[in-house]
């Protein structure tokens, strides 16, 4: 994820436990192994206390209030497990700072969602040389050796699922029009959920992408835009709403313009998405995830390593160095499945 944005698995065999991260970086001898078999998961039983640092971001959107929740509930679970936190920062000077008060503190393993991923680089760095791992959390830092492990979701898997799921349901409807609800497009994580999507509609020769507009991300240019998309297109089949929280000011726009030809697929996985899916009362047929989860995953990654352990389930004796989530599409048949993990 670049460091711009607000938000598959794959086992990377070349990075090592925290406190041997100096060594594996800068030694040519051969590291001691042993098998898998005599190397054990993480699970739920209690283990080694593992003090864990937590910099997550200020909670202005309900996807990011979601990340900060996650984090401090999973935290939870475990009795081996204290979680200090800072205040959530948007400003990048601020969350160097509460950063670097953690790293004093020498906390066991830091989790970090950055502001700027790029700005918090250095940070990361100065921690993993201080033998503290970092488990990057959604905006990646410029810097690999900035952190051990990187969680976070698959924004071009959001636009291609989400075209996939509006490809099958108009595949056999001749000369279909999508329209497109976009985030902020100056963000990386917009481009790719849109190109994504193209990608996707580039399956149905019968669909055609006929407009699309740029919003905030919030309630209120939800409404604006889609307003305007609305007078600007006087009948289409499908549209792709990049996040929820500004889908509640589109079904806004779109009822007060008493519109209900097309379906609609939202993003990202808000609670208010899925009980309108639930109730099927709306055009709001589908949303996909892009799972806050995420930050209670980052804690248990984090507290495997501070065991110094693999991931229950694996053979692998470290956790991976990159865990990328899968985008599902909710809809009415599967939303029991998901509710639980829909955000306000």
């Amino acid at each position: 994820m670049p460091e711009t944005s607000r938000r598959g698995l794959l086992f990377g065999t070349g990075a090592v436990s925290a406190g041997a991260f100096l060594t594996a970086c800068t030694s040519n001898e051969p590291k001691k192994t042993e098998s898998a078999a005599n190397s054990a998961p993480a699970g739920d039983e209690p283990g080694k206390a593992v003090t864990i640092g937590f910099a997550g971001p200020q909670a202005d959107h309900g996807w990011l209030n979601a990340i900060n929740v996650n984090a401090k509930s999973r935290a939870e679970t475990y009795s081996d497990v204290t979680l200090e936190t800072t205040e959530g920062s948007n400003d990048t000077a601020a969350q160097i700072g509460q950063v670097k008060t953690l790293i004093n503190k020498k906390v066991d393993v830091l989790v970090v969602l950055p502001a700027d991923g790029k700005a918090l680089t250095q940070v990361g760095l100065e921690a993993m040389k201080a033998g503290i791992p970092v488990v990057n959390l959604d905006r990646v830092f410029a810097s690999p050796q900035a952190y051990r492990c990187w969680v976070g979701g698959d924004n071009y898997g959001m636009g291609l699922n989400a075209g996939h799921y509006i490809g099958e349901r108009l595949k056999d409807k001749r000369n279909a029009k999508v329209v497109e609800l976009a985030g902020i497009d100056n963000l990386e994580l917009t481009k790719q959920r849109s190109q994504g999507f193209a990608d996707a509609l580039k399956n149905y020769s019968n669909i055609k992408l006929v407009a699309r507009q740029a919003a905030d991300f919030t309630v209120e240019s939800g409404q604006a835009k889609m307003a305007q998309l609305l007078q600007a297109q006087k009948q289409f089949d499908a549209l792709w709403n990049h996040d929820d929280d500004q889908g509640v000011g589109a079904l806004r726009a779109i009822e007060q313009a008493g519109r209900d030809e097309f379906i609609m697929v939202g993003g990202a996985g808000a609670k208010s998405a899925m009980d309108a899916i639930k109730a099927d009362d709306s055009v709001l047929k589908a949303t996909v995830l892009y799972p806050p989860t995420m930050a209670a995953s980052a804690i248990d990654l984090a507290r495997a390593l501070g065991q110094s352990k693999g991931v229950s389930g694996l053979a692998e004796m470290e956790i991976p160095t990159s865990l990328t989530l899968y985008s599902a599409v909710v809809t009415k048949d599967n939303i029991d499945q998901y509710l639980p993990t829909g955000f306000n």
